[in-house]
């Protein structure tokens, strides 16, 4: 797990050069669509929650998640004309996402497959285009650079739907990775913060909320953490009540954006309280209020959390090992998971 996270620049670079010049085949798809419908599991789900954002904050397009069950289970067949189908699968060989996708064409929809399985994996061929990130095999059972490389694959799907943004920022994604991976801030301190509790609530939101939820599964699968992924806005409506000196916070922001003074209020509220608020991003104003913290990269909020995750997956790692558990391979749990 740590080599995979130490290739993630390269990755990265390798994806944004393979992916930007398919923009303008997004963009003809996008012509012929009005709205999105993401369809993933697991960490990919994660990253569908950050597309999800970047779309509708940046490109004007409602999306939402699908819930597959509906086509895999329930079969009901739905009116997807206008709709764009975009499913996520770092191997391209889940079964049930790839006959979801199939379910989304039949019932209207045009179709995207963000995998990392290749051009002649089972989703890249069922989709109208396939972007396909250039992760190169990950070993790990814990998703790492295919996560932070279907991140990249989001970014390029806004820019193609014609997102308010500068493109040119994704050119400082590789580097600014590669800094974070370098000097990550003060993992030790969060290792140790973390290694007698039996949970941790991760919280972020907007653009942030993915990364929160992807650090949370993390936690969970390599650390056996009762990690809770929220919104911050969920977690004030009730959850808050489960931090205490026992159950820290890891809260998680760009170094910019509409959520950053909601997240450093929020610190300051867990501080407050008497618990332990550990942040991950947020620039100096957060971390001036937290416990202790990790960096977050130097971008803009739109791509922020393309770097925002690799400190915690780090953390992840660091921790996995310091109690004892071997963060390659999870108890019970397989590369490629398939789902009735």
């Amino acid at each position: 797990m740590r080599s995979e996270i130490a290739e993630q620049p390269a990755a990265l670079r390798a994806t944004l050069d393979a992916l930007l010049p398919q923009v303008g085949e997004v963009r003809r798809l996008g012509e012929q669509t009005r709205q999105l419908l993401f369809i993933a599991r697991g960490t990919s789900d994660n990253a569908a929650v950050y597309g999800r954002y970047l779309i509708e904050a940046h490109a004007g397009r409602l999306s939402a998640l699908a819930a597959p069950s509906i086509a895999t289970t329930y079969r009901r067949r739905l009116d997807l004309d206008g709709v764009l189908a975009v499913a996520v699968s770092q191997s391209g060989r889940t079964e049930e996402i790839v006959e979801t996708l199939e379910w989304a064409r039949d019932c209207g929809a045009r179709t995207v497959a963000i995998t990392n399985g290749g051009p002649e994996s089972p989703l890249a061929l069922a989709a109208d285009l396939a972007l396909c990130t250039v992760a190169g095999e990950e070993k790990a059972v814990p998703a790492t650079k295919t996560y932070t490389t279907q991140l990249a694959a989001m970014a390029v799907l806004a820019l193609g739907l014609g997102a308010d943004v500068n493109a040119a920022d994704l050119d400082r994604v590789p580097d600014a990775v590669d800094k974070l991976i370098d000097n990550p801030g003060d993992l030790d301190a969060l290792v140790e913060g973390l290694a007698d509790k039996p949970g941790v609530v991760v919280s972020g939101r907007g653009l942030a909320f993915s990364t929160a939820l992807e650090l949370a599964l993390k936690l969970k699968e390599a650390c056996y953490l009762h990690a809770m992924g929220l919104s911050y806005a969920d977690l004030l409506h009730g959850p808050i009540a489960v931090v205490d000196e026992d159950t820290p916070a890891i809260l998680v922001a760009a170094q910019d954006g509409p959520t950053l003074p909601g997240t450093i209020a929020l610190a300051e509220r867990v501080t407050g309280a008497g618990a332990a608020s550990f942040g991950v991003g947020g620039g100096a104003r957060l971390a001036a209020v937290s416990t202790a913290s990790l960096h977050g990269p130097d971008l803009p909020e739109w791509v922020a959390p393309l770097g925002l995750i690799v400190p915690g997956q780090l953390l992840t790692e660091a921790l996995a090992r310091r109690l004892g558990i071997d963060p390659d391979a999870p108890r019970g749990l397989n590369k490629v998971t398939q789902t009735d």
